[in-house]
This record gives C-alpha cells, sequence and structure tokens, in this order.
C-alpha cells in the first residue's frame, strides 16, 4: 500500500515541476510572439500545476490508515482531489473561451511569430509522454487522481495540437495574404477552450458518483459473488452491495447459514467470508458480513 502512493507521490511531483516549466515557457514565448492560442496553453499548463498540487495532497490524506472519525479511512481524498481538478480545467475552459472569443468582435488580430510553433511542438511531446506515463501507472495502481492528472496532461496536448494548427494557419495567412486565416490562432484557442471543459465534466461526473457511493453494477460484483458461494457453510447469498472508496471497494453482504449452528460457528463463517473476499480480490479493503438463519425466503 505504501509503494502505491509513493509511486503516485513521485509521478505528482514530475507534472509538478514539468508543468510549471512549460507554463513559464509558453507563456514567455506567447507575450513575445504575439499568439493568443499560446497563452491559453500556458494558463492551461498553469492550472496543471494547482491541480497536481490538490492531487498531491489528497494523496497524502488517502493513505492514512482508518481512524476513530474515519473507520472507512481516508479513500475519498483522492476524489476530493480529482473533483479539484476538474473544477479547474473547466474554470481555465471558460476563461480561454472568453479571451478567444473577445478576438472576433475586435480588431483584425496579428500572425504570431514563428518562434510560438517550437514552443507549442515541445509542449505537446512533453505532455503526451506524461500522459502514457501517468495513465500507465494510474490504472497499475487504481489511482482516480492520477488518471485525473493523466487525463489532464492529455487535454493539454490536445489543445496543443489545436494551438499548433491555429498558430500556423495564422502565420501562413500573414504570410500568403489570406487575412481569414489569421484568425485561426484565436479559433484554435476556442477549440482548446471546448476541449479542456469536456473532460473537465467528465471527470467531476465520475467522481461525484463515487462521492455520492453509487453501488457497483451486477456485472462487477459477479466474482464477489462466486467467491462467497464457494466458501463451506455459505448456503445462499441474500445480498451483496459493493462500493467505491476512493481506490479500493467497501463491501456490504448477507448470507444465509445453518440455522441450528452455533453462534461461534457463524462467526468463523463470517470470518471466512470476509478473508476469501479480501483475499482473492486485490482492490477489496473492508468487507461487512450479516448472518441470516437459512430459509426457503431469507430476510
Amino acid at each position: 500500500m505504501e509503494n502505491r502512493f509513493k509511486q503516485a507521490e513521485v509521478a505528482t511531483w514530475i507534472g509538478i515541476v514539468a508543468n510549471g516549466l512549460l507554463a513559464i515557457m509558453k507563456g514567455f514565448i506567447g507575450w513575445v510572439s504575439g499568439s493568443r492560442a499560446l497563452i491559453a496553453d500556458a494558463a492551461h499548463s498553469a492550472s496543471d500545476v494547482a491541480g497536481s498540487i490538490a492531487v498531491l495532497a489528497g494523496l497524502r490524506t488517502a493513505k492514512k490508515p482508518p481512524d476513530k472519525d474515519h473507520p472507512y479511512g481516508h479513500g475519498k481524498a483522492e476524489n476530493i482531489a480529482t473533483i479539484i481538478v476538474a473544477i479547474l480545467l473547466i474554470v481555465v475552459g471558460i476563461e480561454i473561451a472568453i479571451s478567444s472569443l473577445k478576438v472576433f468582435f475586435g480588431e483584425m488580430p496579428t500572425a504570431p511569430k514563428g518562434i510560438a510553433l517550437g514552443a507549442i511542438i515541445i509542449s505537446i511531446i512533453v505532455k503526451e509522454l506524461l500522459f502514457q506515463y501517468k495513465y500507465r501507472l494510474a490504472k497499475k495502481i487504481n489511482s482516480s487522481a492520477l488518471l485525473a492528472e493523466a487525463w489532464h496532461h492529455r487535454s493539454d496536448s490536445l489543445s496543443s495540437i489545436a494551438a499548433f494548427v491555429g498558430v500556423l494557419g495564422a502565420i501562413l495567412g500573414q504570410h500568403y495574404n489570406y487575412p481569414i486565416l489569421i484568425y485561426f490562432d484565436p479559433l484554435a484557442g476556442l477549440i482548446v477552450s471546448i476541449i479542456v471543459i469536456k473532460i473537465g465534466f467528465s471527470l467531476a461526473k465520475e467522481s461525484s458518483l463515487i462521492m455520492m457511493e453509487q453501488v457497483l453494477d451486477a456485472d462487477k460484483i459477479m466474482p464477489f459473488f462466486k467467491t462467497v458461494t464457494n466458501i463451506q457453510g455459505v448456503k445462499r447469498v441474500d445480498e451483496l452491495l459493493a462500493r467505491t472508496h476512493g481506490h479500493y471497494i467497501v463491501i456490504d453482504i448477507k448470507v444465509s447459514v445453518d440455522p441450528h449452528i452455533s453462534v461461534e460457528e457463524g462467526h468463523l463463517i463470517s470470518k471466512e467470508v470476509k478473508k476469501g473476499l479480501i483475499d482473492n480480490h486485490s482492490n477489496i479493503k473492508k468487507v461487512f458480513v450479516h448472518i441470516n438463519p437459512y430459509r426457503l425466503e431469507s430476510g
């Protein structure tokens, strides 16, 4: 467990440093070159830094062991961090959209300088590498916060591609005297904003479902059913509810046993149910077992 959080924290720190450097580079070159799309992209990278800091705080809270006030653990801290990242994405996306739309109702913009293209190419490469690294690690250690960070990097990579097309179009428009192409730069900024907002809403929705403790669907809990029905002494699984709690799953289960056995024997069966679920499913951390006397209709 400790190694899981260590890997996630290292990945998050790598993201903070990389995004900080990219935000400074893109912001400065965007200002020097006069590219609105690149400045918008710099703001996106800056939001990544803020998001990564929130994720880091969430990871450090999530790894705390259960206590009196949090008997189920602190796993949902990761989901809170995910929602913070999502909100940052949405806010940044709206700001980018407003900035880009203003251009269409003002004076004819000037085309950015060619140096902007070099900065965007570097950004695309770095952000895609960060996405691949964090996406694979998030899937491996089952971290929603790290997965949110990965998609934040991918959104930055996609926005950089849109910015590249916009800047290139604006430069070509000025060079070949096609004024309409100069608007490609702010248009790219608008496309970037749509991408960012969409990803933000998607992440917020997914984490909100976990925060509201939505139970897993029938297909996902079927393996848990099979594990319990194979445990000696279990006559029937009356009810099994599984809910995510951050990176792990909490199970509430009712099983029927022979009504004529002793309380101690029933207790031992419940311990075997808990042990069987935790030993056979690495994503299950907490199991609460209720024992029912076996009848044709158990309740």
